[in-house]
């Protein structure tokens, strides 16, 4: 699947759309967006949750937002966090690639290298009984960063697919 983005800016495509649709249905107290992008997700997010943060590796990105946001933190996944969330959410750059050209998109090699960092930082800020939902792409080798989770001892499944021209999208939840 191609990606779009603005500048730096991943605008929101059938990924984010799907993400979307899942995460309108979670409830809880505080919430994290992992690279926000158009701030798309956050904002579904807002109405659930008394508190969503929003982080995004490119400031840009977090200027310009397509929504009226608050509690945006311009930093590499949840590095710069100590504080714990019901929810983290990643809508992943998954697409293979020799290098990493476009942030938005470019997940490494197997589609995984930058994801295992976006995952591994967010793994430490879940709280007791907290999910981090992250989507991926039959295009990535998926099962590593599900190895990844149960490695960090959370219980890790797929709970919606979806078919496209030439993939498919894994959304994948993992609970501590």
């Amino acid at each position: 699947m191609q990606k779009k983005s603005l500048g730096n800016q991943y605008n929101p495509a059938e990924d984010t759309f799907f993400v979307a649709d899942y995460i309108q249905k979670q409830k809880g107290t505080m919430a994290l967006d992992i690279g926000t992008g158009s701030g798309y997700l956050t904002n579904v997010l807002k109405s659930n949750f008394e508190t969503v943060v929003a982080t995004d590796i490119d400031y840009t990105s977090l200027k310009n937002s397509q929504f009226e946001l608050q509690n945006l933190v311009c930093c590499n996944a949840a590095d710069a966090f100590c504080q714990k969330f019901d929810l983290v959410v990643c809508n992943l750059p998954y697409l293979p690639s020799d290098g990493i050209i476009d942030g938005t998109t470019d997940g490494g090699k197997q589609g995984v290298e930058i994801p295992t960092k976006i995952l591994s930082s967010a793994s430490s800020c879940v709280l007791k009984n907290g999910k981090i939902i992250f989507l991926t792409s039959s295009l990535a080798n998926y099962e590593k960063l599900i190895d990844l989770m149960n490695g960090l001892r959370f219980e890790t499944k797929i709970v919606a697919r979806k078919k496209m021209f030439y993939e498919e999208l894994i959304l994948v939840e993992a609970k501590i």
